[in-house]
Formats: structure tokens, C-alpha cells, sequence
């Protein structure tokens, strides 16, 4: 997350762990998660370490990892916001 953009949030700035970024690195993500608004970031690396047990940890992570992939998602929901459900129903 650029410095410009963390100076806007007014939430806690989570660092992003060595962990993270090479799962992004691995899954050849970084770029996309680096396209994303600051908040989701942070949002995405609180979510994650704030996890109490591995397996939640790992869950999240992999969760993250496929929203990214597919680019349409940000924590369960249809990206980019506001976008309007296609037939009744989101993608």
C-alpha cells in the first residue's frame, strides 16, 4: 500500500507479512492486490492475521488468493462496488 493512500484510512494500518506477499508472489497476485483501493489491503491483511488458528489463517488466505484470481469478489462481495447484480442474482 503506497504511503499517500494509508494516510487516508482511518483504520489501524496493518504491515503485511512475509507470508502474504509470497503467496501473492507465488500465485503471481501481487499486481492485483496491489490495483486494489488501500482499505481492501488492509482489510485483507487484518482479516488474515487476526485469525486465531492456523486453519482459519489459511482459509482466509486462500480466500483472498481466489478473489483476486477471479477479480470479482472482495470479502464474499461483487467487485468493483456498486456494480448491479446481473439476472437478480451476483456473479
Amino acid at each position: 500500500m503506497r504511503e499517500e493512500q494509508a494516510r487516508h484510512l482511518k483504520r489501524p494500518i496493518y504491515p503485511m507479512p512475509d507470508f502474504i506477499h509470497s503467496a501473492l508472489l507465488t500465485h503471481g497476485l501481487l499486481e492485483a492486490y496491489q490495483q486494489r483501493p488501500a482499505y481492501q489491503q488492509n482489510d485483507y491483511i487484518g482479516w488474515i492475521t487476526r485469525a486465531k488458528h492456523q486453519g482459519t489463517q489459511d482459509k482466509r488466505l486462500q480466500q483472498m488468493l481466489d478473489e483476486l484470481t477471479t477479480g470479482d469478489r472482495y470479502m464474499r462481495m461483487a467487485y468493483p462496488a456498486g456494480e448491479a447484480p446481473k439476472n437478480g442474482k451476483n456473479r
